[in-house]
């Protein structure tokens, strides 16, 4: 496993992050406490280091396991949480989004009990949870930016969602100074990643970026296939139908990626948002051991040649060769802004 660090902010992060929200929560699979430990176990001994976690993940509960794992092998881990959705008053409804709380009051105080719940007297990283662009004020800035001085958090990031979009809210933090920015982007949802990534570069900045969900839902590590059924309350299953159809057909595509024992194409899936500069870790979910295995090898793979990467860009720029509406236009992407954002990036048409 190798390490990158998050901006200048001295931070060290393994190129393959564990995704935290699959403990504490049911979303992605239920698995009991000793589960939930073994797993974040199982990451650390594969040579995972960065651990991303929220407050709200199970109200908590995703902070306090890992709490307990850092109690016995922090010196070992990176662990990033996020703040922004008060939960504290407010019930989960199914996989429905809380309402926010984003003044400063109620952010200092969250940090506070997140700390209490992860057992430290500091964050590695601190994001704020999915924010709109009007809610990155420069009061709440300004407390970002007293936490890292003071020490409370070593880096400072947004994780923005839900769902893809949000260029608004990325291209703030980065003109913020922010250590990251974390965002949906993979071999098959390109356009927020790509944008970012010249973002960063056009601003000069030392963001790093960090993307989830980089097996687009199950299609490039081909745990949902033609055969799967979704079961109810299975996160994935908030795809369309066409989504996974069309996917199916552009999997295929990609199938020059596999290297005969050497390189799965989920590995390929991680190498490739890798093989970006930019990138600092990438953030699969993780489901399994066996998946742990996979996808922490992912880095000892061989690297994307340029050849492999001009291939991808002209396949996404066709489509992958679908003809077929796969059910998730540019137009659904998510924005604060009335979609002045995704104008100015050309995803979308202008209004007029």
């Amino acid at each position: 496993m190798q390490h990158r660090e998050l901006g200048n902010s001295g931070v060290e992060v393994s190129e393959v992050g564990f995704g935290a929200w699959v403990v504490g929560t049911d979303w992605w699979g239920d698995r009991d406490e000793d589960d939930a430990l073994e797993m974040v176990e199982y990451a650390l001994d594969q040579g995972i280091t960065y651990f991303d976690t929220g407050d709200v993940y199970g109200h908590g509960r995703s902070e306090e396991l890992l709490g307990k794992v850092l109690d016995e092998r922090g010196d070992e881990m990176t662990v990033a949480t996020k703040v922004g959705y008060d939960f504290y008053n407010n019930p989960q409804a199914g996989h429905g989004e809380l309402p926010k709380e984003m003044t400063v009051e109620y952010l200092r105080d969250a940090v506070e009990k997140s700390m209490d719940r992860l057992g430290v007297d500091h964050v590695d990283v601190l994001q704020l949870h999915n924010p709109d662009v009007a809610e990155l004020t420069p009061d709440v800035v300004e407390l970002l930016d007293e936490l890292r001085e003071d020490g409370r958090a070593d880096a400072i990031g947004v994780a923005l969602g839900p769902s893809i979009g949000w260029l608004a809210e990325g291209e703030t933090a980065i003109e913020e100074a922010f250590d990251s920015v974390q965002y949906v982007g993979n071999v098959l949802e390109q356009d927020v990643h790509n944008h970012f990534v010249e973002y960063v570069r056009e601003q000069d900045a030392a963001t790093s970026l960090i993307p989830r969900v980089p097996h687009s839902s199950g299609l490039l590590n081909e745990q949902v296939t033609p055969d799967t059924e979704l079961g109810e309350g299975d996160h994935r299953g908030f795809r369309p139908d066409e989504w996974y159809e069309t996917g199916w057909e552009k999997v295929e595509a990609l199938r020059f990626l596999e290297r005969n024992g050497d390189r799965t194409l989920g590995q390929a899936a991680i190498q490739w948002l890798l093989s970006f500069d930019e990138v600092a870790t990438v953030t699969p979910t993780f489901r399994s051991k066996e998946d742990i295995d996979e996808w922490a090898a992912a880095p000892e793979t061989p690297a994307l040649s340029d050849e492999e990467r001009e291939r991808v860009a002209d396949l996404y720029e066709d489509n992958f060769g679908v003809d077929r509406f796969d059910g998730m236009s540019h137009e659904d992407y998510r924005t604060s802004v009335d979609g002045e954002d995704l104008q100015e990036a050309g995803l979308i048409g202008s209004a007029d």
